[in-house]
């Protein structure tokens, strides 16, 4: 049924996505920095001197998994060298990734060898859509064991891992950042005294520091020239988490940042409201179903 309902979202969006900016559409899309509403073809076409697109969603919100797919199609028609990276892949999971794409694995190999989200078939369309196109795919995420070592025993208890497994992480040490990221954390958990000494935090800065390390690297290589990053929009939101930390990794990158969620679309949205949040806001119909 979940797959049925993402196939139906993603088949109804080209025709949408050709349109200009309209309540019915089930999503309204807004450049923070012109402050107009814009369609997805002027999105694709304003991005062009983007080399790093962040775009932040919530994990269960179908309209924003087909507008990703949309926006993915589009980046590869109108540019050269576009790439995916996604929060929702590990490390090391690179190798049968790209196993799966370049056609030497099946499907059943990835999804049984691969550690998976849940709701992995919400980003099927895009892997798909990548292996048919021969996009490259980043795995960026750090795998669940080490991020999970930092909550019970903090960024110290990374040293005794051998060089193997600090491959697949960013380099020690990694940078806790403090300010309004670790207020919006601290926010999150219900208040400092939630914070468990600061390990939580610390793991919560593994996971962007990976990510942002990674990313940093793959920007590096032949052909690539502008990626697509799909990531929880609070590791992006306010252009902090994932986005600071790839700041410090590779500073002379052009980032742009999207944040996407359920809201009002109805009327005229507040967008003074959210225009903090990145350079460009989709707002989409909170009554849509949600693949969980």
């Amino acid at each position: 049924m979940m797959k049925w309902i993402l196939y139906c979202v993603v088949g109804a969006l080209p025709a949408l996505a050709s349109a200009q900016p309209a309540e019915h559409n089930g999503y309204r899309i807004y450049d923070t920095r012109s402050q107009q509403e814009i369609s997805l073809p002027r999105l694709a076409a304003v991005l062009q001197e983007a080399a790093v697109i962040f775009f932040g969603e919530e994990h269960n919100d179908s309209v924003a998994h087909a507008l990703q797919y949309e926006l993915l199609k589009a980046l590869d028609e109108q540019y050269e060298g576009v790439a995916l990276s996604m929060e929702m892949l590990v490390s090391e999971d690179q190798l049968v990734l790209d196993e799966y794409l370049s056609g030497l694995v099946t499907e059943h190999n990835l999804m049984k060898d691969a550690a998976l989200w849940a709701n992995y078939q919400d980003y099927r369309p895009m892997i798909t859509y990548a292996k048919e196109n021969h996009i490259r795919v980043l795995a960026a995420n750090a795998p669940a064991r080490y991020t999970n070592r930092v909550t019970r025993e903090g960024l110290e208890s990374l040293r005794p891992l051998d060089k193997t497994a600090k491959a697949l992480l960013a380099p020690l040490p990694i940078d806790t950042l403090e300010g309004r990221y670790y207020e919006k954390f601290a926010e999150l958990l219900g208040g400092h005294g939630a914070m468990g000494r600061m390990k939580i935090y610390q793991s919560q800065n593994l996971w962007d520091a990976t990510m942002a390390y990674r990313i940093s690297k793959f920007s590096k290589e032949r052909f690539i020239k502008k990626i697509l990053h799909l990531t929880g929009r609070f590791h992006s939101d306010e252009k902090l988490g994932t986005v600071a930390h790839l700041r410090n990794y590779a500073p002379r990158l052009r980032l742009a940042t999207i944040s996407c969620f359920p809201a009002e679309i109805s009327g005229r949205p507040a967008w003074h409201n959210y225009e903090h949040l990145a350079d460009f806001i989709i707002l989409t119909d909170p009554a849509a179903d949600r693949t969980f």
